[in-house]
């Protein structure tokens, strides 16, 4: 249970749905918190372990991972008749826009270690490994789909390529020159790859939209809007070109292969 004197909302804590703590009695609790009391916001839960129990009413629903996302946050005067000997144990401090946050904490720590506390730079979001973790997936998963379409291309641009060997082998005796194969080989995939990258986006968007929550949902996490809301308009038009250049990336190995041929060899190619 943490409990709070003052407004925390600023301090890295990550809503789902509802709103922060505001006055005496309220609380605002994790996912897992919700399914484990099969409770969800507006309703009011006791919470037991004190001189006497308290009942709060829940209002909003965080991002949070701690102690397996049972954890309840509250503010001090709810607890104050049942904890009277409530402690303070960490305090969150605001700076100023443009201060470095790191410098501002190592020049507290100079100060605090000698006293056994210790300053850390950056607000308090305990789903921040969860977010890093999914990140990561992500990341790899789109590393390894860039992979096997660049392996596609290539696949398909080196038959093409081989077909067409001849072909390439008389324009070569006609003086074309081995920037000028690539290029032509490189050509032959810009279309295909313009249209996948056109209905690739948005695909790729409603994709995310459904495979992010379900990796949460795995883990008993709904995620916060900031987690899955992370495409604007403005960042998925330069992703149309993608496809075009996963296209490029498989054909450049048939390319360089084209470029590099010997007239002579290719002219004899069946």
């Amino acid at each position: 249970m943490n409990s709070f004197a003052g407004d925390a909302s600023w301090g890295g804590y990550t809503m789902v749905s509802g709103r922060w703590i505001e006055r005496t009695g309220e609380a605002v609790v994790p996912t897992p918190f919700l399914t484990a009391t099969s409770t969800r916001i507006g309703d009011t839960v006791t919470l037991n372990g004190l001189a006497r129990p308290v009942t709060v009413r829940i209002v909003g629903e965080v991002f949070d991972t701690r102690n397996d996302g049972l954890q309840v946050f509250t503010d001090a005067s709810t607890l104050k008749d049942a904890h009277p000997d409530l402690t303070e144990t960490s305090h969150h401090i605001a700076v100023t826009s443009g201060t470095d946050v790191t410098a501002y904490a190592d020049t507290l720590n100079k100060d605090l270690t000698p006293l056994g506390a210790t300053a850390r730079a950056g607000g308090r979001d305990s789903g921040s490994d969860m977010v890093v973790t999914l990140n990561a997936l992500s990341s790899i998963l789109t590393l390894m789909l860039v992979a096997v379409a660049a392996l596609g291309v290539l696949n398909g641009v080196l038959l093409d390529t081989r077909e067409r060997v001849r072909e390439i082998g008389v324009h070569k005796a006609l003086g074309m020159t081995p920037r000028q194969t690539v290029a032509i080989v490189l050509a032959s995939v810009v279309v295909t790859g313009l249209v996948a990258g056109a209905l690739g986006v948005p695909l790729g968007v409603a994709l995310h939209g459904w495979v992010i929550p379900a990796m949460g949902d795995s883990v008993g996490l709904r995620l916060p809007g900031s987690v899955t809301a992370v495409y604007h308009a403005a960042e998925l038009f330069p992703l149309t070109f993608g496809g075009l250049f996963v296209a490029a990336l498989g054909a450049l190995l048939p390319a360089g292969w084209a470029a590099r041929a010997r007239t002579a060899t290719a002219l004899r190619t069946e």
